[in-house]
Protein backbone atom coordinates (compact mmCIF):
# COMPACT_ATOMS: atom_id res chain seq x y z
CA UNK A 1 0.00 0.00 0.00
CA UNK A 2 0.80 3.73 -1.10
CA UNK A 3 1.52 5.56 1.79
CA UNK A 4 0.13 9.61 1.38
CA UNK A 5 3.61 11.01 1.44
CA UNK A 6 4.98 8.68 -0.91
CA UNK A 7 1.87 9.14 -3.32
CA UNK A 8 3.09 13.08 -2.80
CA UNK A 9 6.66 12.71 -3.68
CA UNK A 10 5.32 10.70 -6.94
CA UNK A 11 3.03 13.47 -7.95
CA UNK A 12 6.17 15.88 -6.67
CA UNK A 13 8.95 14.06 -9.15
CA UNK A 14 6.34 13.72 -11.90
CA UNK A 15 5.62 17.10 -12.33
CA UNK A 16 9.05 18.23 -12.26
CA UNK A 17 10.24 15.25 -14.58
CA UNK A 18 8.83 17.61 -17.47
CA UNK A 19 11.29 20.40 -18.87
CA UNK A 20 8.31 22.79 -19.13
CA UNK A 21 6.88 22.17 -15.97
CA UNK A 22 10.49 23.01 -14.89
CA UNK A 23 10.57 25.87 -16.66
CA UNK A 24 6.87 27.51 -15.32
CA UNK A 25 8.24 26.50 -11.86
CA UNK A 26 11.97 28.52 -12.71
CA UNK A 27 9.08 31.52 -13.60
CA UNK A 28 6.93 31.27 -11.19
CA UNK A 29 10.53 31.34 -8.83
CA UNK A 30 11.96 34.24 -10.48
CA UNK A 31 8.33 36.36 -10.53
CA UNK A 32 5.77 35.56 -8.17
CA UNK A 33 2.09 35.46 -8.93
CA UNK A 34 2.28 36.01 -12.89
CA UNK A 35 -0.78 35.23 -14.73
CA UNK A 36 -1.61 32.30 -16.52
CA UNK A 37 -1.84 34.46 -20.06
CA UNK A 38 1.84 35.74 -19.04
CA UNK A 39 3.42 32.57 -18.10
CA UNK A 40 2.03 31.17 -21.25
CA UNK A 41 3.21 33.88 -23.77
CA UNK A 42 6.77 32.99 -24.15
CA UNK A 43 5.73 28.95 -24.51
CA UNK A 44 5.96 27.29 -28.10
CA UNK A 45 1.94 26.08 -27.24
CA UNK A 46 -1.38 26.53 -26.78
CA UNK A 47 -2.72 28.21 -23.99
CA UNK A 48 -5.23 25.05 -23.29
CA UNK A 49 -2.16 23.24 -22.94
CA UNK A 50 0.22 25.06 -20.85
CA UNK A 51 -3.41 25.30 -18.92
CA UNK A 52 -2.84 21.56 -18.43
CA UNK A 53 0.94 21.24 -17.01
CA UNK A 54 -0.21 24.08 -14.92
CA UNK A 55 -2.90 21.19 -13.53
CA UNK A 56 -0.56 18.46 -13.07
CA UNK A 57 1.96 21.74 -10.86
CA UNK A 58 -0.99 22.17 -8.86
CA UNK A 59 -2.15 18.55 -8.57
CA UNK A 60 1.35 18.03 -6.87
CA UNK A 61 1.20 20.99 -4.42
CA UNK A 62 3.78 23.16 -6.44
CA UNK A 63 1.62 25.62 -7.85
CA UNK A 64 -1.54 27.60 -6.24
CA UNK A 65 -3.68 29.75 -8.53
CA UNK A 66 -6.10 32.42 -7.37
CA UNK A 67 -8.79 34.07 -9.59
CA UNK A 68 -8.94 37.97 -9.04
CA UNK A 69 -11.87 39.05 -11.20
CA UNK A 70 -10.83 37.91 -14.97
CA UNK A 71 -7.44 37.26 -14.11
CA UNK A 72 -6.28 34.10 -12.81
CA UNK A 73 -2.59 34.26 -11.41
CA UNK A 74 -0.17 31.36 -10.07
CA UNK A 75 2.30 31.29 -7.27
CA UNK A 76 4.85 28.83 -6.25
CA UNK A 77 4.41 26.65 -3.07
CA UNK A 78 7.58 25.68 -1.58
CA UNK A 79 6.49 22.95 1.17
CA UNK A 80 6.49 20.19 -1.47
CA UNK A 81 9.52 20.85 -3.02
CA UNK A 82 10.82 20.98 0.95
CA UNK A 83 9.30 17.41 1.57
CA UNK A 84 11.06 16.65 -1.90
CA UNK A 85 15.05 17.90 -1.32
CA UNK A 86 14.12 16.17 2.53
CA UNK A 87 13.80 12.89 0.36
CA UNK A 88 16.99 13.76 -1.75
CA UNK A 89 19.10 14.30 0.78
CA UNK A 90 18.67 10.91 2.81
CA UNK A 91 20.62 9.40 -0.24
CA UNK A 92 23.10 12.76 -0.99
CA UNK A 93 25.69 10.64 1.38
CA UNK A 94 25.83 7.50 -1.70
CA UNK A 95 26.03 10.23 -4.21
CA UNK A 96 28.74 12.20 -2.13
CA UNK A 97 30.75 8.85 -1.38
CA UNK A 98 30.64 8.01 -5.02
CA UNK A 99 32.27 11.28 -5.98
CA UNK A 100 34.59 11.11 -3.45
CA UNK A 101 35.58 7.93 -4.65
CA UNK A 102 36.00 9.39 -8.75
CA UNK A 103 37.68 12.38 -7.22
CA UNK A 104 40.19 10.20 -5.61
CA UNK A 105 40.88 8.18 -8.51
CA UNK A 106 40.99 10.87 -11.02
CA UNK A 107 43.68 12.14 -8.64
CA UNK A 108 46.18 9.28 -8.38
CA UNK A 109 46.00 9.56 -12.52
Amino acid sequence: MVHQSEAQLDRIFAALADPTRRALVARLAAEPALSVSALAKPLPMSLPAVMKHLDVLENAGLVAREKHGRTVSCRLVGRPMETAMQWLERYERFWSQGLDRLAALVEKR
